[in-house]
């Protein structure tokens, strides 16, 4: 990553944003259902409701996979383009959201960080990306 120039890195977001992965399912329920199922689930810990999102494995160095694995969390992070509801009103309805690292995955589309729990619904995709260029993704 170094050696890229602006181009190849606008590049390496537009693909990793907007390029193809690997398709995966998230949860078939509707936004009312999932806001209700997050309501009834998480007994008040923040939960987020998100649409068109991407699984994304981070492509880092080992250390920073040791670094991560003593903190109990997994090298992958969580896109989304579309949030749908967030009980922290931290985003709006329509806003992106960019995760810190996975610390679980629990009943095939919840995506729990330390600090919240991602209810992924729809289909979204899975893809590998170089931390640097997750770290371009501000939001």
């Amino acid at each position: 990553m170094c050696g890229d120039t602006v181009v190849d890195l606008i590049r390496k977001i537009e693909a990793l944003l907007h390029g193809p992965g690997e398709p995966m399912s998230g949860s078939a329920m509707t936004n009312d259902e999932a806001l209700e199922y997050g309501r009834a689930t998480f007994n008040g810990t923040p939960f987020c409701l998100v649409r068109n999102w991407i699984w994304v494995d981070l492509d880092g160095p080992e250390e920073q996979r040791d670094y991560l694995a003593t903190m109990q969390l997994q090298p992958v992070i969580l896109f989304a383009h579309t949030v749908v509801y967030d009980s922290l009103r931290r985003w709006d309805v329509g806003d992106f959201v960019r995760t810190t690292a996975l610390h679980a995955f629990t009943d095939e589309f919840v995506f729990r960080t330390l600090n919240t729990n991602y209810v992924l619904l729809g289909d979204g995709l899975r893809k590998l990306a170089h931390p640097q260029t997750i770290a371009m993704i501000t939001g």
